[in-house]
């Protein structure tokens, strides 16, 4: 089994700061979300949703047109090429939230780059950490040592705080009419990906369904220490995706949250609630190996 990479060296013991998808991933949209993902690859053709996941398109009558029920009228982004979008996007972006965090990440530079790098691993289950760089959690990460074992240190959920609130701040309706405005910049960057047919809409489905696939957790996670890491005693968790355990450090208020808003953010871009994962709770195996 792969192992829960967290960062702490078993000879020092000086545990590394860790980043995370929260949005962003999504957020990213953060997808993730946030919205995390990362050492199991589970590569699907490009342009591959999974079964269970269908985007409905509904387009407006002539009626709801004119009394501007339906989607809104499309916004007026500028025609800018790829590489010289960032200022654009900072100016549309910062429309939808004045959370403290998320104006923060919106200085990265190469924002549809690394948003659509991002999503892009989260939906094959790979680490996007090499592109959330700007997103790094306050404090380190910590476990907790009693005379029943080793666990993650529930007090450390609070540092992903910040991030999932700034996800839960955006408006979903308004974040996918931007993304749709900014449509043709992210296929751009998809292409460049080596994906040059495949639609970045259903990548961002499928990116949301691998993180809700993931549970919360209800109940303490007990640890094990490998040579460099610690992985996770509960087998159920640590065969997980690496994506959806990155998530799980996140917490379970934190996860549920980013949950519900990925939820928000299918229904927005015509996502049927049916065909999207339920929510799954789960209470870790405690005793040891």
């Amino acid at each position: 089994m792969d192992e829960l990479n967290l960062d702490e060296r078993a000879a020092s013991d000086e545990p590394k700061k860790v980043r995370t998808l929260a949005v962003g991933i999504l957020l990213v949209i953060v997808a993730a979300v946030a919205l995390y993902y990362f050492l199991v690859v589970r590569k699907p053709a490009p342009g591959d949703v999974p079964a269970d996941v269908a985007v409905e398109t509904v387009t407006p009558t002539d009626e709801e047109a004119l009394s501007g029920a339906g989607d809104p009228a499309p916004l007026g982004f500028p025609a800018v090429p790829l590489d010289e979008s960032d200022p654009a996007v900072r100016e549309f972006a910062l429309a939808l939230s004045s959370n403290p965090a998320f104006v923060k990440w919106l200085q990265s530079k190469e924002l549809i780059r690394k948003f659509v790098a991002a999503v892009d691993n989260v939906a094959n289950g790979v680490s996007p950490k090499p592109h959330i760089d700007f997103f790094d959690p306050a404090g380190e990460f910590k476990v907790e040592r009693t005379i029943e074992g080793t666990f993650i240190d529930s007090a450390g959920y609070t540092r992903y705080d910040p991030a999932v609130d700034a996800f839960h701040s955006l408006d979903a309706t308004a974040l996918v009419r931007l993304f749709r405005a900014l449509k043709p910049l992210f296929q751009d960057a998809y292409r460049d990906l080596g994906y040059p047919g495949a639609d970045f809409e259903e990548t961002m489905v499928r990116a949301a369904v691998e993180l809700l696939r993931a549970p919360v957790i209800e109940g303490p996670v007990r640890l094990e220490m490998k040579v460099l890491s610690y992985a996770i005693a509960d087998e159920t968790l640590e065969s997980l995706s690496a994506a959806q355990k990155h998530f799980l450090r996140m917490g379970p208020r934190n996860v549920g949250l980013a949950q519900a808003k990925l939820r928000e953010l299918a229904a927005a871009m015509g996502v049927s609630a049916s065909r999207l994962p339920k929510a799954k709770f789960y209470r870790p195996r405690s005793d040891g190996p």
